[in-house]
């Protein structure tokens, strides 16, 4: 920690996609690398090139094995969203080059059945996945993320609802 217990290290570029089934459930998925209940919405880094937008679409298929041509972009958030992790996770993590994460959030439609999902499509990140309803997202969530997840779901509220 420099400059009197502030944090001056960035934050980690990033998108989070909220995907909605037809049913207006959100997915989340079970960490792998974490025993236990620790749901969350695909996310991930933006590579270096890469819009936020692609990026969203390429972590949803990879973290669910769903081909874009089966996603469609609903909206995307008004702006960046910030946490921090926990100081020891942050100083293990990114070879400890970030404090926390700043995503940009998406909310698609899944336009597929179940069966499309393969959560061995890329290298694992969930163990599990179950479509849930928005209303139950932050609780499902670890608590450092908890205000950014209410974040979402209070932008996002209006279009979690059945559709095509």
């Amino acid at each position: 920690m420099a400059g009197g217990g502030t944090d001056d290290r960035p934050y980690r570029p990033c998108v989070g996609v909220m995907l909605l089934n037809t049913a207006g459930q959100v997915f989340v998925g079970n960490r792998i690398d974490v025993p236990g209940d620790h749901w969350q919405m695909p996310q991930g880094g933006i590579d270096h090139g890469e819009s936020p937008a692609e990026a969203a679409f390429r972590e949803v298929q990879e973290e669910t094995g769903i081909a874009p041509e089966k996603v469609r972009l609903i909206r995307e958030s008004d702006r960046w969203l910030h946490y921090d992790l926990p100081a020891g996770l942050s100083r293990r993590i990114w070879k400890g080059r970030y404090r926390g994460q700043k995503q940009r959030w998406f909310a698609m439609r899944f336009q597929g059945v179940d069966s499309d999902i393969d959560l061995d499509f890329h290298t694992p990140e969930f163990g599990a996945y179950r479509w849930v309803a928005i209303a139950d997202l932050p609780d499902l969530i670890v608590p450092f993320k908890r205000d950014t997840y209410e974040q979402v779901v209070s932008e996002f509220k209006d279009v979690a609802l059945p559709g095509d």
